[in-house]
């Protein structure tokens, strides 16, 4: 990624996130005239914490996305299409509402948990380089068995009001977090694109084949430990907090590459920069729905990323057809 392409993705996230923080413009205009206490207030317990978590969590599903990519050499593998969020939706529930364990520490891990059972699951039915049809199968039945597990966890919670209260969980929303919340899954999110970053280099040559990488020193073994765990840890910390939230982590890395000029390791940072964007936007739209009230932000990624993500299946079969 060039100096030029990089000052140009951190100004318009930058632009996002001020957008994000000052929106609606009330806040502009209290914090302008008399009312200061007001316009700081909201930023700072309302606006702050969620463009913050919007950024993080859309950088770590970009990140995440690219390095999944690369693991599988496939540009269909991304957080959510391969069961992930599914699996760590349901750990959070699971943990919530049949193991009784509610606090942010304990959403989190069994949120990681969900989660890299999930991708350990789809290394054993799909292999470590699978081909785009068994990837996508085997993440749409883990996804599948995820999101039931999910229904029934709910189903026999001792709270009738459980699939109310897990609505976070199924749509993913970032309203009403505090800065406290933004803070406990932004530091596992920042960790895991910073160490997925420094993984770059190996994922790049693993498009000269395996030998060639181990022939170099790098243990592939240890290489895909490293990016399952790290996945899971990020994509947990988040789903803890925010929910699921789809296709960015398919999205991102796909314009990334275009930028890295097809190296997947270069394609990490720019999918994360593009991951917080496309999530700061989400959001941003969410809110100038015109029906009176906030959208759940994985509905609009999700509106956003489906066609998107039929019009690249579309175009890998018109290429494999040539």
């Amino acid at each position: 990624m060039s100096n030029r392409v990089a000052v140009l993705l951190g100004a318009a996230v930058l632009f996002l996130f001020a957008l994000s923080v000052l929106a609606p413009w009330s806040v502009i205009r209290d914090l302008l005239q008399q009312d200061r206490d007001l316009g700081w207030a909201v930023i700072r317990e309302l606006r702050l914490p969620r463009a913050l978590l919007a950024l993080v969590y859309g950088a770590m599903l970009g990140a995440a996305g690219a390095a999944i990519q690369a693991l599988f050499a496939n540009p269909l593998a991304s957080p959510d299409l391969t069961g992930t969020t599914s699996g760590a939706a349901l750990g959070a529930v699971v943990t919530a509402y049949i193991l009784g364990f509610a606090s942010p520490v304990a959403l989190s891990i069994g949120a990681v948990g969900g989660a890299l059972a999930a991708l350990l699951l789809l290394i054993a039915l799909a292999g470590p380089r699978a081909e785009t049809a068994t990837l996508l199968l085997s993440g749409l039945a883990i996804s599948a068995l995820a999101g039931a597990l999910t229904t029934l966890a709910l189903a026999l919670a001792p709270s009738p009001f459980a699939f109310y209260d897990a609505y976070d969980w199924l749509m993913g929303s970032l309203v009403d977090r505090s800065l406290a919340q933004a803070a406990f899954a932004g530091v596992p999110a920042l960790l895991t694109v910073l160490l997925l970053l420094r993984l770059g280099g190996p994922l790049d040559l693993l498009t000269l084949g395996e030998d060639v990488v181990q022939s170099l020193g790098h243990d592939l073994r240890r290489l895909r430990i490293a990016i399952v765990a790290l996945t899971a840890i990020g994509v947990g910390a988040c789903v803890a907090i925010c929910g699921a939230i789809g296709f960015v982590g398919l999205v991102a890395p796909i314009f990334a590459r275009r930028i890295s000029r097809g190296h997947p390791g270069g394609a990490i940072l720019p999918a994360a920069m593009i991951g917080g964007g496309l999530l700061l936007a989400a959001d941003l739209v969410t809110r100038a729905a015109p029906l009176g009230r906030i959208l759940p932000i994985g509905v609009v990624t999700a509106l956003l990323g489906a066609p998107f993500f039929l019009w690249l299946v579309a175009h890998m079969r018109w290429s494999l057809s040539r």
